[in-house]
């Protein structure tokens, strides 16, 4: 898939450079369920992601950098046809409006391509601008969970509970507000 300044490919073992890059460091992973990677971790973490077709690298269209991945998911039962999305980017790239741009363009891949009737996604209200790029999105937040689990431990070895803001966009919503945003790049 492209947009205007990326391209959202498959993963490819080779990408564990660029993969690392952002894996390795500790502001991209903090509300990850998983910690920072080394050069191993990440080498592996590319192979694997290669042949999960759940996850999507995203590139500069211009130098074919990875900035970043999708996480996009069917998930069960398949007959409510609902997607989970996620992503991660590369703080160097951030504020640049890539996320939105690649997300936007694997809404319109959910809804005109797969047939989906839903897309979710979840984040941890501590992570502003995660949940400020789904609200720009235009996913409704449909609730607050509390501590609906840990990913990591405190220095004692004690569960770090977190929240978790639960979003969602039916088929419905996104046409009207794709018609809407049509209607508005007219005028």
């Amino acid at each position: 898939m492209e947009t205007q300044r990326l391209t959202i490919r498959g993963f490819q073992p080779e990408d564990w450079e660029d993969l690392h890059e952002y894996l390795s460091r500790e502001e991209v992973v903090r509300y990850e369920p998983y910690g920072v990677f080394d050069e191993q971790a990440s080498q592996a973490e590319a192979l694997r992601r290669s042949a999960d077709p759940a996850f999507w690298a995203v590139c500069l269209k211009e130098s074919g950098k990875m900035i970043g991945n999708l996480y996009f998911q069917q998930q069960e039962p398949m007959t409510f046809r609902t997607w989970e999305l996620g992503y991660v980017f590369n703080s160097a790239f951030h504020n640049k409006g890539y996320a939105a741009e690649a997300c936007q363009r694997l809404l319109e891949y959910a809804f005109c391509d797969q047939q989906a009737r839903r897309v979710t996604a979840h984040c941890d209200p501590r992570n502003t601008p995660s949940w400020r790029l789904l609200e720009r999105l235009q996913l409704r937040r449909e609730g607050h969970l509390l501590q609906t689990g840990y990913f990591k431990h405190d220095h004692e070895g004690h569960p770090l509970w977190h929240d978790t803001y639960a979003y969602g966009i039916l088929d419905s919503e996104w046409l009207d507000s794709s018609q809407a945003d049509s209607q508005r790049q007219k005028v």
